[in-house]
């Protein structure tokens, strides 16, 4: 990546953080020092620019490659357990940024555009932790994976997370445990006795 487009992405993260996702193109251009000419050669839309902010969020933390190493476990209820860690770990650490897209989404579609990005990324994680949850037996019986995917994804979601923190004034680490807990309450079961296969009827 080059030292201008790192610059770029650099300030405008903190000018969303500080002003919320509105931020022209013209404010990031002029922090960043340089022209609009040359922030649009870098980021053809507003659209492009806050989707690659949030991305870059995801790349410098390498959140994707420690949920799937979190699910790479021998135990997968253990694994499942550690992929929704590193995740609630993460959203602590976007929550400024990821927040103020939270609120803007629904009257700016810009912001709509990036939330949707990530979101949709996250949700493929959701969908693959439970999958190996169903193909172990550990997935509760008659849940839907689908269903199970929407349910985790949702109850672990940065909205809920600033409800319990921000709202309810919640340590991180103690929502953190609560949710652990919550979630894998509403989806694990116990694994099946080891002379029977696991059920296959909640897969897809």
């Amino acid at each position: 990546m080059s030292s201008t487009r790192s610059r770029i992405l650099e300030t405008a993260r903190r000018l969303i953080t500080e002003q919320g996702p509105r931020v022209s193109m013209a404010d990031v251009a002029r922090a960043a020092g340089i022209s609009r000419q040359a922030l649009y050669l870098h980021f053809g839309s507003r659209a492009s620019l806050l989707v690659a902010v949030v991305r870059d969020m995801d790349e410098q933390d390498g959140i994707r490659a420690r949920c799937e190493k979190a699910l790479t476990g021998e135990e997968p209820a253990e694994a499942f357990t550690a992929f929704l860690r590193v995740w609630l770990r993460y959203a602590a650490t976007i929550h400024p940024v990821a927040s103020v897209l939270l609120a803007s989404r629904r009257d700016d579609p810009d912001a709509a555009a990036a939330w949707s990005d990530r979101m949709g990324e996250l949700h493929a994680g959701f969908l693959a932790a439970v999958r190996r949850l169903a193909s172990a037996g550990r997935l509760r019986p008659g849940l839907d994976v689908d269903v199970a995917a929407d349910l985790a994804w949702a109850m672990t979601s940065v909205s809920v997370w600033e409800q319990l923190t921000a709202d309810r004034g919640r340590r991180a680490g103690e929502v953190e445990e609560h949710l652990i807990g919550a979630v894998t309450a509403a989806l694990t079961c116990d694994p099946p006795p080891a002379d029977r296969a696991p059920a296959r009827d909640s897969q897809r």
